[in-house]
């Protein structure tokens, strides 16, 4: 640990900021690599005496703080590490960063099954750094859960997030193509989730320089119209899912009525839209029969 005093390191970050950059990515920063957290943040305001000790040199942390500013390189990739529900995850550029939205996944479940442990079988398709999963073998652990990806290296990522999260062993990883890696488990899933890529090709190409530039355009791109694979999910759903198994997915904010008419045209019944905090139709759910 490397000891500097207080005031010396409140001048640094004054001027760290004053290059630019939001508050929280920089706080997110000094709590990831730097080894001081939100509520020393605020103690040092309070009292800005004595020492206080780093993980790292501020040369260090600053030339960090200049790649996420100059070169738009998300902070939690620079980290690798970032914060989802009470979880806190390992993420590189091979997965997408998981958002806080993505978060109301875990309630919707809550709201179709309960909070009370049951013993269900779920599987999740694209699990990317494993957040939604893992959330959900941590809420039942009774149940048993398959998260697949097609990327090895994701998958990966997503294996020692769960390994560093949970004792439990009641979550599996298969890698495979969306459905593919299931055909042993044909009509026994009680749930199937996804946030699948489903950003429409001419809307990718206006993505912000952080998104764009550095995360994984496999886990972004939705084909043309955004639905390639929200498409193909749907259709096949019916054969690994149980006669009134659930399917939830993640969806653009301006696809849901589309998503809703290809749950109707494979037979679902239960057809909900449901919003997001901003009041965006973001997930679309559905009991097959």
């Amino acid at each position: 640990m490397l000891s500097i005093s207080v005031k010396e390191f409140l001048i640094w970050k004054k001027l760290q900021l004053s290059k630019g950059g939001d508050q929280e990515s920089f706080a997110f920063l000094l709590d990831c690599i730097g080894g001081i957290s939100n509520f020393d943040l605020n103690l040092l305001s309070i009292n800005p005496k004595g020492n206080l000790y780093l993980k790292k040199k501020l040369d260090f942390l600053e030339s960090v703080w200049d790649d996420h500013l100059v070169k738009c390189y998300p902070i939690q990739y620079l980290c690798e590490t970032t914060y989802w529900r009470d979880l806190k995850l390992k993420v590189t550029n091979k997965v997408l960063i998981p958002r806080p939205e993505t978060e109301l996944i875990v309630d919707i479940v809550f709201n179709i099954f309960g909070k009370q442990s049951r013993k269900l079988f779920f599987a999740e398709l694209g699990t990317g750094s494993g957040a939604i999963s893992i959330a959900l073998a941590l809420a039942y652990p009774l149940c048993n859960g398959i998260a697949t990806d097609i990327d090895q290296d994701a998958l990966e990522i997503a294996i020692n997030n769960y390994m560093n999260s949970s004792k439990q062993s009641n979550l599996k990883f298969y890698c495979g193509h969306w459905w593919t890696p299931l055909e042993s488990f044909k009509g026994k899933l009680d749930l199937a989730i996804s946030n699948p890529p489903y950003i429409p090709k001419d809307t990718y190409e206006k993505l912000p320089k952080e998104v764009k530039n550095f995360e994984p355009r496999i886990a972004l791109l939705g084909g043309e119209d955004g639905l390639q694979h929200i498409r193909e999910i749907i259709q096949k759903a019916p054969i690994f899912l149980k006669e009134k198994g659930w399917l939830i997915l993640e969806n653009h904010f301006d696809q849901g009525e589309k998503v809703k008419q290809l749950f109707i045209k494979n037979k679902f019944t239960s057809i909900e839209i449901v919003n997001d905090l901003s009041g965006i139709g973001r997930f679309t759910i559905g009991r097959y029969k």
